[in-house]
């Protein structure tokens, strides 16, 4: 009895320190693929890491949320060398239409894309739409349209409270597109 008690408590602390080393390599994965330098407390690192990794490596949130994608002569899927859009990192402005993908950067108060940690996550528990480009309220009914909210509402409240501090603690960006085409005339 003794003796399993002993080999269950070093299978616990081993699988423990496993998972520990996992989320350690991740935080660590997360900064060394940040594309931008971050502003961070000391107090928020494995959050802030942790956030770019998902960001960066798992939730393809450049590919939307930055326009042009990469820098001319930088696109990987011409063959080229990748070098991503820095200067319009995470700054939205690509078209779906005439839906434009919004600005996720801070904010003047480090919110970003003006939304509170709350609203950011409830935003991608739900499709809320918080704020439209104008700067107005939303019909309260209104959904994201393109967004792949249901793709992601199912992500733990940690790793969404990840993704936030990432994007608190990168630089904040303009996009470089602010307009859609119009609706293609009615036959």
């Amino acid at each position: 009895m003794k003796a399993s008690i002993v080999a269950l408590s070093l299978l616990v602390a081993f699988a423990s320190s496993t998972a520990l080393a996992a989320d350690e390599a991740e935080v660590e994965h997360g900064f060394k693929i940040a594309p931008v330098k971050l502003k961070y407390e000391v107090k928020d690192r494995a959050n802030v890491g942790r956030g770019g990794y998902i960001v960066n490596a798992v939730g393809g949130c450049v590919s939307c949320h930055t326009m042009p994608t990469f820098e001319p002569g930088g696109d990987p899927f011409k063959g080229e060398v990748e070098k991503l859009n820095i200067k319009n990192y995470l700054a939205g402005g690509k078209c779906f239409g005439q839906t434009r993908s919004p600005d996720i950067t801070p904010d003047g108060k480090g919110h970003p894309g003006g939304l509170t940690l709350a609203d950011f996550i409830q935003s991608i528990r739900t499709g809320k739409v918080h704020m439209m480009e104008d700067g107005k309220k939303p019909d309260p009914n209104d959904i994201q349209k393109v967004m792949p909210w249901p793709e992601f509402r199912d992500m733990t409240d940690d790793d969404l409270g990840a993704v936030y501090a990432y994007l608190t603690a990168i630089p904040h960006a303009e996009p470089s597109n602010t307009k859609c085409p119009p609706p293609p005339p009615k036959h």
